[in-house]
């Protein structure tokens, strides 16, 4: 047999599994790649059918009805059953979504305290060291001028203690800006 034979002939394709029907398919859309692809749109909410406004035939438990209307009666109290669920499964989905949102805003809010809480500690340590440097070179300063003036005791004592009330009076200060800031 030549190959134009072989062409002619089609073999039946037998799917076994679903990769061969998957496989069939995609050979289906690749034969034609310019045709478009439809792409089926997502089903939509359902929506709630309005109650009636008036019931035209009305039907009781009264002697006399047909046996024809039991099968009317049974189809309305259907209809209005699956029409009461519907309205419970929809508050019930609306609840469900209310608290979701709530407990997120309530754990955006707790992060935002947290992380405001830190950063006020972060700005109050930044603060303390910024004063311990100061205090750190007025000492120095303080020692070799003390080591310079040995003679003059009691004049370095009253700059000492006026430095070091002001350096008390600055920290205090500091501390206050930094309460108020946080």
């Amino acid at each position: 047999m030549s190959d134009s034979d072989s062409k002619g002939e089609k073999k039946p394709i037998v799917i076994k599994n679903a990769t061969d029907l998957q496989r069939l398919k995609l050979e289906k859309l690749m034969k034609n790649p310019d045709k478009p692809v439809i792409i089926p749109e997502p089903p939509k909410s359902k929506s709630l059918a309005a109650p009636p406004d008036f019931v035209r035939n009305v039907m009781g438990s009264s002697a006399g009805a047909g046996s024809g209307e039991f099968h009317v009666y049974r189809h309305l109290r259907r209809k209005e059953y699956a029409r009461q669920k519907f309205i419970q499964e929809k508050s019930e989905k609306e609840k469900l979504d209310e608290e979701y949102h709530n407990k997120i805003e309530q754990n955006r809010k707790a992060a935002e305290e947290k992380t405001a809480k830190k950063r006020a500690k972060r700005i109050k340590k930044k603060k303390m060291a910024k004063l311990k440097g100061k205090k750190a070179k007025v000492d120095n300063k303080q020692n070799v001028s003390s080591q310079s003036d040995s003679s003059s005791d009691g004049e370095d004592n009253e700059k000492q203690n006026e430095t070091e009330d002001k350096l008390k009076n600055e920290r205090k200060e500091e501390m206050a800006e930094v309460e108020q800031a946080s």
